[in-house]
């Protein structure tokens, strides 16, 4: 199973995803809180 952590803030949102055993899938990635960019993740 895969998680992904999301930390919200104003203006913008931190994401990472992660697979078991800590395997990273993607490394931490700052998203805008834009109707564009929310769509798009």
């Amino acid at each position: 199973m895969n998680a992904v952590g999301i930390d919200v803030s104003k203006g913008k949102s931190t994401v990472a995803v992660l697979r078991p055993f800590g395997e990273v899938v993607a490394s931490p990635f700052d998203v805008m809180l834009t109707t564009v960019t929310l769509n798009s993740l």
